[in-house]
């Protein structure tokens, strides 16, 4: 890589050219080549290590939204998607010293513009200029070109150092348990104590009942589907489970934390109805937090948010430096998400872990995908 002011090593060559998965039309990736992205100035280039799938990539590849490219969906646009990665820094842009080449790093997905209201507060992922590039706002994975690659380049602000022991599967789960915690802390002000309800036991489920727990909400109740999810929340921290398959969830949550309601709800299925579900399981004065992109519109109970002073708002991603605080719990052993990674594959056979990842095959919650080596197969459990 030759480029004025970028740094280099020869411990970690660079090639000119790598391998990238593109989006052609819906649910359709395609093998390509592609140049290895240059640094610029606060910036550095990331050997790609490893990269989770998440269910916002699901919806992108095969739905468009939430990922907005060029100002429109994402289809025939020769764009990689992939945002849930940590890697190995290899070039570093002008001037940047806040990394060293060698420094293994998990990553956030969004750099705000920096010079927006928004950014300057320290809410990049409400950049007011979001999506716009030339303003230099990157969203990796949703906006611009992201993970499903060899190579990508990051903002030193979208980095969080990982020590060695975080192995490289469970440095791609650190952006997620950021999200949580900016949920949690920052939008929704959690104190210890508090009860907690969470709906939905998918990844970001499963994060939010962890890091509750870890920050001491009490009691922590998940409710969702799927037993084995459930049972997986339980080992999280989750004080409560509730199999809503053959149970009222409003009556349940009521009978354990009281007829009031939660303190604080984070709805994180994306279900239509959950978000009702939400807002009635509230206490007075309680807080309820969007987690999930529903698919359809939703009803939600206005009267209620104002007769009983509920705060009812949403999230999108990570922000105000959580990603950086979650990764000190990962690394302290507050928590362990290791269970949620059920399965592996090369980056070779990325359709085959799509494929996996939305079929929910064998169990699946989180599939990664290793761009530089590995074989696929599920996770052993010992």
């Amino acid at each position: 890589m030759a480029a004025d002011g970028v740094t280099t090593s020869a411990a970690f060559p660079v090639p000119d050219t790598m391998a990238a998965w593109v989006l052609d039309g819906p649910g359709e990736v395609r093998r390509v080549d592609k140049p290895v992205p240059v640094p610029g100035r606060a910036e550095v280039l990331l050997r790609i290590d490893a990269i989770a799938i998440c269910p916002s990539d699901i919806d992108n590849i095969w739905y468009g939204w939430p990922a907005i490219v060029d100002g429109g969906p994402p289809f025939h646009k020769n764009w990689t998607p992939g945002h849930e990665y940590m890697g190995t820094v290899v070039a570093l842009g002008p001037h940047v010293d806040e990394f060293a080449i060698g420094d293994r790093v998990a990553v956030e997905i969004h750099a705000g513009c920096g010079q927006c209201r928004r950014c300057r507060a320290g809410l990049y992922t409400a950049c007011l200029n979001y999506g716009v590039r030339a303003k230099g706002h990157r969203a990796n994975g949703f906006t611009t070109d992201g993970g499903f690659c060899g190579y990508q380049v990051n903002h030193v602000n979208t980095m969080a150092k990982l020590s060695d022991a975080i192995p490289d599967a469970l440095g791609t789960m650190v952006v997620t348990a950021g999200t949580a915690m900016y949920a949690l802390t920052e939008l929704g002000g959690l104190v210890a104590g508090e009860s907690l309800v969470v709906i939905g036991e998918g990844p970001i489920g499963l994060f939010v009942a962890a890091v509750g727990k870890t920050l001491g909400a009490s009691p922590v109740v998940v409710t969702g589907l799927s037993p084995q999810r459930l049972a997986i929340a339980q080992g999280l921290g989750a004080d409560h489970v509730i199999d809503v398959r053959d149970r009222d969830a409003i009556a349940a949550v009521q009978a354990i934390v009281g007829r009031h309601g939660a303190d604080y709800v984070v709805e994180c299925s994306g279900a239509p109805v959950a978000v009702g579900q939400a807002i009635a399981m509230a206490s007075r004065g309680g807080r309820v937090c969007l987690a999930a992109f529903p698919a359809e519109s939703t009803q939600v109970d206005v009267g209620r948010l104002v007769r009983d002073n509920i705060a009812l708002f949403g999230i999108r991603g990570e922000g105000k430096r959580a990603v950086h605080r979650a990764c000190a719990l990962i690394r302290d052993g507050k928590f362990d998400p290791t269970p949620l990674i059920t399965h592996t594959f090369p980056l070779d056979d990325l359709p085959a872990a799509l494929a996996t990842a939305k079929e929910k095959r064998d169990g699946a919650i989180k599939v990664v995908v290793t761009p530089h080596g590995g074989v696929a197969g599920r996770v052993g459990r010992g």
